[in-house]
């Protein structure tokens, strides 16, 4: 099954600080599945590293004010080619993130204040049939899809 990842999450420094983590139970997915590594966030042609943004009233805004939500739409058009492309039927996305969160993300007070929603790339996916889960989710999602 082709599983479309968030590059961070296998180490690629590409997060709004210019890092990336290496998710142990998304690593273990590569024996046997093959993962699609996607940002929308260079997709959509923002930089690394890039101020922090969170969701204000359905736009995104960075941390200085500025709107980016045509970026992080773009970069989730261009992540649902890939997703389409590559037949992937799931998805693995950074949580809480404004592009990959699913569920729970940031408030937009930059307060690490957490909040019902999706990111702009999450809830793309997901109006598109593609399941959604966290890092966090992994174990427990194919524990249970045995």
């Amino acid at each position: 099954m082709n599983i479309l990842v968030s590059a961070c999450l296998l180490n690629v420094n590409c997060r709004y600080n210019g890092t990336g983590i290496l998710h142990s139970s998304v690593l273990k997915l590569m024996a046997s599945h093959q993962l699609i590594p996607v940002c929308p966030e260079l997709f959509g042609g923002l930089c690394t590293p890039r101020p922090p943004a969170e969701i204000i009233e359905g736009r995104v805004v960075n941390i200085a004010g500025n709107d980016v939500t045509e970026a992080y739409e773009k970069g989730a058009e261009e992540t649902l080619k890939l997703a389409k492309l590559f037949n992937c039927k799931l998805a693995v996305l950074k949580e809480r993130s404004p592009s990959c969160g699913h569920g729970t993300i940031y408030d937009g007070s930059f307060t690490a204040t957490l909040t019902e929603g999706n990111g702009i790339t999450a809830d793309l996916l997901i109006k598109n049939g593609i399941e959604v889960i966290g890092e966090s989710e992994v174990l427990d999602y194919f524990i249970s899809h045995r």
